[in-house]
């Protein structure tokens, strides 16, 4: 995905944007009935009056703008219990809900038309048939608002709540890990170990930030490595933490078009789910860890995470199973890119449950089912990741649980 793209998909999930398009929509609605005399030269069987339009314009401008605060009030108390109850991280995705966009912004959408209906009425830029155009409207907007409202009502008991916000992060994760299976060096071809580090006399392309590096402009590396006629070696991945003098990547050819080396780059004080399939699984697994805080007491919110992060796990050790009997042919052949590490994956998944949860046997059973399992599928890698991990754990619990009844209980 293009810099710009990816730039356009960010502005798409704020809710702001879809509040002003609809407003935009319901201004033209409100404006155009005023040509209708122009555009509709019959006339309708039916006359309305002035005054029985205005009346309904008078209640949708009334009752939407108390809608529209006591859901956005009620948005806000998901958000935070979400924050308190679950992850902060979490948030981003519910403020990127799709339902809950389209209700707030048929709502000031339909606001707006309103006010605009009755400010043009007074008037008397109305004639006849745009009165009458008008009267549809406003009934076709009142059979939408009666649509969201119930669709918004239904969704509003689901808001905010544990197991709908980790069923967010679970979509969320699944999808960057199909995205990045799919495209397993993100197009390119697998930077092999050898070639991490930069030659003398290449071209380093060097961070010049601290933050999060949230996106790669593929497309854009692949027209420039063409017009270098090199090739880009990447040894980052999105989710990266960057230092000012951390590397993003290297060639061999000419010292030039370096703004445009730079600006496919794009780095922030925040990590993004679309490209970091890490962010996912290591927010599932704050999840899980924020559960077994003395604070909050839920093993059996952990133990829901192990079984979501098993199957996230699943799809991962499948997926590179499948690519090492054959691998996609790379859309951009002159990039090299690091490829994700299945150890690293392992220790954001568990790493946290396994420290948070030692002294639990519950906990330590269920992570120990749930490695055992997983280190029998997938590539050799993938096998010896879990077991690695299975041997932490062990290690963890071996010391941190007092009864012999528990420490047998996990050896059995």
């Amino acid at each position: 995905m293009t810099r710009w793209r990816w730039k356009l998909l960010q502005l798409s999930r704020r809710l702001w944007v879809r509040a002003v398009l609809l407003g935009l929509l319901g201004l033209f609605a409100a404006l155009a009935s005023v040509f209708a005399e122009a555009w509709l030269p019959w006339q309708f069987p039916v006359e309305i009056s002035a005054a029985a339009v205005e009346s309904l314009l008078a209640i949708i401008a009334s009752s939407m703008l108390a809608v529209t605060t006591f859901s956005l009030s009620t948005m806000l108390g998901a958000f935070g219990a979400a924050t308190n109850n679950v992850t902060p991280r979490a948030t981003p995705l519910l403020l990127e809900d799709r339902l809950a966009q389209n209700v707030l912004s048929s709502f000031v959408g339909s606001f707006i038309f309103s006010i605009v209906g009755l400010v043009v009425l007074k008037t008397g830029a109305y004639g006849d048939r745009g009165r009458f155009i008008l009267f549809l409207v406003t009934i076709a907007v009142i059979v939408l608002i009666v649509v969201m409202l119930l669709r918004w009502i239904n969704h509003l008991l689901l808001l905010g709540r544990m197991g709908e916000t980790t069923g967010r992060v679970e979509r969320a994760a699944t999808l960057a890990l199909q995205a990045r299976l799919a495209q397993p060096w993100l197009g390119g071809v697998a930077l092999a170990p050898a070639e991490a580090v930069p030659p003398e006399g290449s071209v380093v392309l060097r961070a010049g930030d601290v933050g999060y590096l949230q996106h790669i402009d593929l497309p854009g590396l692949s027209d420039l490595a063409e017009a270098l006629e090199t090739q880009i070696r990447i040894p980052v991945n999105p989710g990266k933490f960057l230092y000012a003098d951390s590397i993003l990547a290297w060639h061999d050819g000419a010292e030039e078009k370096m703004e445009e080396f730079r600006a496919a780059f794009t780095t922030g004080i925040a990590r993004t789910f679309d490209q970091d399939p890490r962010f996912g699984v290591m927010v599932m697994a704050e999840i899980g860890s924020r559960g077994l805080s003395p604070a909050t007491n839920g093993a059996g919110t952990a133990i829901d995470v192990l079984g979501r992060l098993a199957r996230l796990m699943t799809l991962w050790g499948e997926g590179t199973a499948e690519l090492q009997a054959g691998a996609p042919e790379p859309v951009y052949p002159r990039l090299r890119v690091a490829p994700l590490r299945d150890s690293d994956l392992f220790e954001d998944a568990f790493m946290m449950m396994a420290r948070d949860g030692a002294g639990l046997v519950e906990i330590q059973v269920r992570l120990k089912k749930t490695l055992a399992a997983l280190s029998r599928i997938g590539a050799p890698g993938f096998r010896a990741a879990a077991e690695r991990q299975a041997e932490i754990a062990a290690s963890r619990a071996a010391e941190a649980l007092t009864q012999p009844h528990d420490l047998a209980r996990l050896r059995d």
